[in-house]
């Protein structure tokens, strides 16, 4: 072999030939194999070389490819071969020399990866191999080695090692959690990132071997679209992303957007689903953050107009589907700039705060309140039960008076802003659908119209809204036959029983004007008697009523039935010059005793102008006549006048004792109402009894006296009559027997 530049410094051809003949074992010609030798090492691409070193021989050679590998020619490689290990890496010069020591004390292959030097001063990495060659006998006579330039091999591991490095940095460090799944039906994982642990407190290797467990730990509320979307894009091969809600193992609940691509074998058969679950609980709390304050009030956190709107769009749909009412209220806080210009707005918004506490306590669960904005609420009570109650009212309207009312009482308490005790009222105005309203928007204008009529007529009051069908016509026509009723005077009286809630017995009853309307039927007094006020005809309608009791008095004598009566007198009989002479009159020329009569004053008449009535009252308990407050609890009492008012019966207002067996507010308020009754030595009187439970709790209560459905409605004379000459008027369960 001929080295560069003509360099003989390696074994000469005839001498490799002799050696690889004989190390062989065959007769081929030296020079045939020294041909085959130098173009093996010529054209091999790598470093072939001979070394004789430790074996007894100086054999050296090696092939011209050292010049690629280290920069050097084959003479300068020999000349320097004792210094060989000079040309190793220092870092790994140490570990190659070790080896090649072992190589040579036992004979073993000499293999080793290392780093060089280049002529030039950079690194090469090597892969060198060696056996030792030896004669027929047995005797070692060189190395036979190879060197391999594994630099680019090496610097791709490297490059690989870094990637790896850095992908599992960045799969391991992410807020993510990283899975790999197989693409079957058992969608086990043969992956995941060690962040679940961190995320949902589930150890990888937990995960792993529980193949169920993405699927147990997913909300209930979500689980089956999770399910179906993964399937779905699993089977199509195609990526999906979704969102939802795992139960991580302390309880709490994480949202995660899971973004997945399926992998495929070469025929397309999905192999593998690879996918990140990105934890967006964050996100998920702004968002709702944002929606919460997109449909709630920042001051008082009551849903806003925006939400109101809605849900009264969704409550008149359920109506018109069910046959069922919606009532709005519209609340007005009643002077409350005085409230703001005395005591600064900071002060007015915890006003508005603890009003709209007060507020949520004292309506349903299924009602709505909102904050329109200032000062102002609404208040929607929706699947409304339109079936008409005591008095003929329909159930939303009695629902929605009802709640004005529980909103009065609970205003009867004072608020305490710094320090100041401060009373507060306000004006209702109540909206009802579909009675007097087509759609919300109506609705709404309807309960505002009502409510600035509420706050004309006084602070603290409601207004129910009627429709006005045909408006001055309709009115006209009314108004006529109202003026024709009242000329012939054709009118009638029904009686509802009085009854004593411990024997049954019925011992009084309360007269009740009736309408008989030429056009049929009867007219609720609630819908002529406001027209008659305001006709100046309500003097004459009550002087008939007085008349009329005295006359049917006279009857039941005749017959032998004694019994109390009550009367309503009106804010206007009240109002007249001397309302005390013309009532009085009247009894005395019907030769009633007035011990009998029992004149009943609403609790909001009372409190008018309660000095007035104070006097008026004082003078009719001089006549002997029993005084009754009427309607107790839908008012504004003030219980220091109370106290002084010659008061013999305190009437419990209806709406108090509906389901007062089932609803703690309303027990208590009429567990209250009957104590302070019996403290102020007055008779408590419940009204609008509907139900043996309703009777048993008043009774319970230690509630005397009663009227209502259960016992019996208002009837016409003739019947109380009849039911006094066939039982003694006593209650059976049900009702009065006859």
């Amino acid at each position: 072999m001929t080295p560069h530049d003509d360099d003989r410094a390696g074994a000469d051809d005839a001498t490799v030939g002799r050696l690889l003949t004989g190390a062989s074992g065959r007769g081929h010609d030296a020079t045939d194999v020294a041909e085959w030798y130098r173009a093996l090492v010529e054209h091999l691409p790598a470093v072939v070389y001979l070394d004789g070193s430790g074996t007894g021989t100086s054999i050296r050679d090696v092939s011209p490819r050292i010049h690629d590998l280290l920069g050097i020619t084959p003479a300068e490689w020999l000349d320097g071969f004792d210094e060989w290990e000079e040309r190793v890496h220092p870092d790994d010069r140490a570990r190659v020399v070790s080896a090649c020591e072992h190589s040579l004390e036992s004979g073993d292959p000499f293999r080793v990866e290392y780093r060089a030097l280049h002529a030039d001063g950079s690194v090469v990495w090597i892969r060198e191999e060696a056996v030792l060659i030896r004669d027929p006998d047995g005797t070692a006579r060189y190395w036979l080695g190879v060197m391999m330039d594994r630099s680019e091999l090496v610097e791709a591991q490297v490059d690989l090692r870094a990637a790896r490095s850095k992908y599992r940095a960045l799969v391991e460090q992410i807020p993510a959690i990283v899975y790999v799944d197989v693409a079957d039906e058992s969608m086990a994982s043969t992956y995941v990132s060690p962040q679940i642990e961190q995320i949902l407190g589930v150890t990888p290797e937990r995960y792993l071997a529980e193949p169920d467990l993405w699927t147990s730990m997913l909300h209930p509320d979500d689980r089956d679209r999770a399910v179906e979307t993964y399937v779905r894009g699993r089977d199509a091969g195609e990526p999906f992303t979704i969102e939802y809600r795992l139960i991580a193992a302390d309880g709490r609940t994480v949202w995660f957007q899971d973004s997945a691509v399926v992998l495929a074998d070469e025929a397309g058969r999905p192999t593998s689903v690879q996918g990140v679950m990105l934890d967006v609980s964050e996100r998920k709390q702004a968002e709702e953050r944002l929606t919460y304050l997109a449909y709630h009030d920042h001051l008082t956190s009551l849903p806003n107009k925006a939400m109101f709107d809605e849900l009264l769009d969704l409550a008149i749909a359920r109506a018109d589907r069910n046959d069922q009412g919606v009532a709005v209220l519209a609340l007005d806080v009643d002077n409350f700039k005085l409230v703001n210009d005395s005591l600064g707005h900071e002060a007015g918004d915890r006003l508005i705060a603890a009003l709209a506490d007060r507020l949520r306590d004292i309506t349903r669960g299924t009602d709505l309140i909102a904050r329109q904005g200032g000062d102002e609420f609404l208040l929607l009570l929706a699947d409304v039960d339109p079936t008409p109650g005591f008095g003929g009212r329909d159930g939303v309207t009695l629902a929605a008076v009802h709640v004005a009312q529980r909103v009065q009482e609970m205003l009867r308490a004072p608020f305490l802003l710094d320090g100041t005790e401060l009373y507060a009222t306000v004006s209702i105005g109540i909206s009802l659908y579909p009675a007097d309203a087509t759609d919300a928007g109506q609705l709404l204008r309807n309960a505002d119209a009502a409510m600035f009529r509420a706050k004309q007529a006084g602070p603290g009051g409601y207004v129910v809204h009627r429709a006005e069908g045909s408006d001055a016509r309709t009115k006209l026509s009314l108004s006529t036959r109202l003026r024709k009723a009242v000329d012939q005077q054709s009118w009638m009286l029904h009686y509802q029983p009085l009854i004593d809630l411990v024997t049954g017995d019925m011992f009084g009853v309360e007269a009740l004007i009736r309408w008989p309307d030429p056009t049929g039927g009867l007219v609720p007094p609630g819908d002529f008697i406001p027209l008659a006020e305001e006709m100046g005809l309500i003097d004459a309608i009550g002087g008939w009523v007085v008349d009329e009791i005295g006359r049917q008095d006279a009857r039941w004598r005749e017959e032998g039935i004694e019994l109390e009566i009550g009367f309503n007198l009106s804010p206007r009989q009240l109002s007249q010059e001397d309302p005390v002479g013309v009532v009085m009159r009247q009894i005395r020329d019907a030769e009633i005793d007035p011990g009998r009569i029992t004149v009943e004053v609403t609790e909001s008449t009372a409190m008018n102008d309660p000095d007035r009535t104070l006097q008026i009252l004082h003078a009719f308990k001089d006549e002997g006549v029993r005084l009754a407050i009427d309607d107790f609890g839908t008012g504004y009492s003030s219980l220091a006048r109370l106290r002084y008012m010659p008061v013999d019966v305190l009437k419990i207002d209806r709406t108090f004792i509906r389901e007062v067996h089932s609803d703690p507010q309303s027990a208590s308020m009429v567990s209250a109402i009957i104590a302070l009754a019996m403290n102020l030595e007055m008779q408590p009187l419940a009204e609008g009894i509907e139900t043996s439970e309703e009777w048993r709790f008043l009774v319970d209560r230690g509630c005397p006296f009663g009227q209502g459905f259960y016992f019996s409605r208002p009837v016409p004379a003739d019947e109380i009559t009849a039911m006094h000459r066939r039982s003694g008027l006593h209650v059976v369960e049900g009702g009065l027997a006859v």
